[in-house]
């Protein structure tokens, strides 16, 4: 399957179940809506139960005593902001797990889609989908994000070696120096985007093998680093994909741009142009799973439903079939010499 088929029958998929789009605005909504009831009404309630003032701190110098003096401030107003911590921290375990459980629905119909293109969207597929993919899914991203820490640990050292190199360089020579510190910072980038780019790749294969082949968090995460080893052209697809998404994003703010030197009429404006640049977003970001979920399915799982066999085009697997077909095809044996066949 090339690229341009895989994201035109994304395209078609979504357009088929526009549905989902609204699903994802919905979330959106969702996710305002709870910060205002689990962290701007948690602390509307901390600031009239402590008889804080808001005309004190909205005061220069009260910002100006944060900065400088910011344990006094902790002190005083410890109460709110602990009632502040911990509202977020609920806000971020509510809307993280409602999330996750979204996002469950949608791959888990997107790979329905894919395997059946005569199904529709339908809310009870939706919830029951989300329902079964929530925990591998929790297990999943616990792994991705043990990936990113590692990523990010790897960009700090060398981020910590470029530093390194370049206050060393500015003891002999200013210009040196200048251009150590540019070059490395521009490889330090390419590195960076790299292993991003990578990791996210790794993040919608490894969900499509958690739908299509059913495996844990742990093994499709093995089975995807194999997958993209062995495909690069998936890796590819998703770049060209995302590249897209990064494109289309940018014209929508260049397009909301304007609305903001508006005084009054381009704020009432920017409202809904917000709802439809979230909503454009989604449907982008929709086509972008059903893409790379239609490359998936054609390149790893459909041609090995048809022969019967599981797994990828690994190179263990080139040699085992190799020496299976050798032991079937065995050379016959060799005359017996004259002596032996008349004893």
């Amino acid at each position: 399957m090339t690229y341009s088929d895989a994201i035109k029958s994304g395209f078609r998929l979504i357009n088929r179940n526009w549905q989902l789009v609204f699903v994802q605005l919905g979330m959106m909504i969702a996710s305002c809506i709870g910060f205002f009831i689990f962290v701007g009404i948690p602390l509307a309630v901390a600031f009239v139960m402590f008889g804080l003032d808001f005309t004190e701190m909205t005061k220069f110098k009260d910002l100006l005593g944060i900065v400088r003096d910011p344990s006094e401030i902790i002190s005083r107003y410890f109460g709110i902001i602990l009632v502040l911590v911990g509202s977020f921290i609920l806000y971020l375990l509510v809307i993280t797990s409602v999330g996750l459980y979204v996002f469950g629905g949608s791959a888990g119909l997107v790979g329905r889609f894919v395997k059946d293109t005569t199904l529709k969207f339908s809310l009870k597929t939706f919830f029951s989908e989300g329902k079964r993919l929530f925990f591998p899914l929790v297990g999943f991203t616990s792994v991705i994000g043990l990936i990113f820490i590692g990523v990010a640990f790897i960009l700090g050292l060398f981020g910590g070696g470029i530093a390194a190199v370049i206050s060393i360089s500015k003891e002999h020579e200013a210009t040196l120096a200048l251009f150590l510190g540019i070059f490395l910072s521009l490889l330090l980038l390419c590195i960076g985007l790299v292993l991003i780019m990578c990791t996210i790749a790794l993040t919608l294969y490894g969900v499509a093998a958690l739908i299509f082949k059913g495996t844990g968090p742990i093994k499709s995460t093995r089975e995807t680093i194999k997958y993209l080893y062995h495909n690069p052209g998936a890796l590819w697809l998703y770049c060209i994909a995302f590249a897209g998404y990064i494109l289309a994003s940018f014209m929508l703010l260049l397009l909301g741009t304007p609305f903001s030197l508006i005084p009054i009429v381009g704020t009432i404006i920017a409202i809904p142009f917000q709802l439809f640049s979230y909503t454009v977003q989604s449907y982008l970001g929709l086509v972008i799973m059903a893409a790379t979920f239609i490359y998936y399915y054609s390149t790893a799982v459909k041609p090995y439903e048809t022969t019967g066999t599981e797994g990828g085009p690994t190179a263990e697997g080139s040699t085992e079939a190799s020496d299976t077909s050798l032991s079937q095809a065995s050379e016959p044996l060799p005359p017996l010499p004259e002596k032996e066949q008349r004893e």
